[in-house]
């Protein structure tokens, strides 16, 4: 794919973007999802995603929606993949840190960041990203285990 140069619309919607997740509530679910929450099984992810009850569910939701959402907007050509792909890595992360349950997890939730695979399959640069983004979980994940 030839990289095409971004226009003034495409910043500004990444602006925005990063404007929200920004947001109180959203820093924290974040800060939750990206570090605190390691599932190692199928069953873990779930007994958080599948559980309105637990406290946390309400942040998987909302970090794994918006950033299936930030995916479409590329998708639907609302913003540039490129742009994107520089200024955003952490759905990549996110995807990657649940790629040793992906199965699993779609054998129940056939849509889970399935914006975010159609992404890296579409664009070679968000490919790239994915893999780092693979290579960086799997080094959280062993010092991980090493602190237990």
């Amino acid at each position: 794919m030839e990289r095409m140069l971004a226009t003034p619309a495409d910043a500004e919607i990444i602006l925005k973007l990063y404007e929200l997740r920004t947001e109180d509530v959203m820093r924290q679910a974040r800060t939750w999802m990206a570090g605190e929450w390691w599932p190692v099984t199928a069953e873990d992810f779930f007994s958080v995603a599948s559980n309105p009850a637990d406290p946390h569910n309400a942040f998987f939701r909302q970090v794994t929606t918006y950033w299936e959402m930030a995916a479409a907007l590329v998708l639907h050509g609302a913003v540039s993949a490129d742009l994107f792909v520089d200024c955003n890595g952490e759905g990549f992360f996110l995807l990657a840190k649940f790629s040793h349950i992906l199965d699993q997890i779609r054998e129940r939730m056939p849509t889970f960041m399935n914006k975010t695979s159609e992404v890296i399959s579409r664009f070679s640069a968000a490919a790239a990203r994915y893999e780092a983004m693979l290579k960086t979980i799997e080094a959280r994940r062993k010092a991980l285990a090493a602190k237990q």
